[in-house]
């Protein structure tokens, strides 16, 4: 009877052992599965490229992009420029931010870009203070070599960026039916033309069925 209870007591260690594996195995393809049917690295640099060629409002200046998923997790960084001195090397966590605060403020009956947030948060706005919630996770923006930034290695991709800005550049991504999949945000120029290079990005990218 001991050795019986006992080989059933491994047993059932085994199958709960099992079963805290599967779900962490589910948990991961959930956090991973989040970039499926986003624009690649190579996909936003075409846009980004294409955007910064033809608007003209601005400083003339290169851009960085970024995209986030639903659940703000970088799914690809990429600059317009010939290397990363081109442009602003601040611009390239800007455009993380200005994503990951376009995501998390849009829904499927309402897109918020960062540009609309500028007057709410203004004292005696009726967001105001919202620029100081949800800070940017230092420990993601700066991780890693800097030669793999805007590669579809940068260090960001895959982890969740945070951060709340508050001037031009960040747009909801929208798939067929107004259903929001994340975001796009650009930063390199003035708040106005960065404001409509993320427009002329995400149009682009075919994701602007707001």
């Amino acid at each position: 009877m001991k050795q019986t209870r006992q080989v059933l007591s491994v047993r059932l260690s085994a199958i709960a052992f099992a079963l805290i594996a599967s779900q962490g195995a589910f948990a991961q393809n959930d956090e991973s599965g989040g970039c499926v049917g986003l624009p690649s690295q190579a996909q936003l640099k075409a846009a980004l490229v294409s955007a910064v060629a033809v608007e003209t409002s601005g400083l003339d200046f290169q851009m960085w992009a970024t995209v986030v998923d639903r659940d703000g997790v970088v799914c690809a960084v990429a600059f317009s420029g010939a290397d990363r001195g081109s442009q602003w090397p601040g611009s390239r966590v800007i455009s993380a931010q200005k994503a990951n605060t376009a995501n998390a403020f849009s829904l499927d009956g309402l897109a918020l870009s960062t540009a609309n947030l500028y007057s709410a948060v203004q004292p005696g706005g009726s967001l105001y203070g919202l620029q100081h919630s949800n800070p940017v996770d230092t420990s993601v923006a700066y991780m890693g070599p800097s030669a793999s930034y805007r590669t579809a290695s940068d260090p960001m991709v895959g982890s969740k960026i945070g951060g709340v800005n508050v001037f031009g550049g960040g747009l909801a991504l929208y798939k067929g039916a107004s259903r929001v999949v994340g975001a796009v945000g650009v930063s390199g120029d003035t708040s106005c033309a960065d404001h409509n290079i993320g427009w002329r990005v995400r149009n682009n990218l075919k994701l602007d069925h707001v």
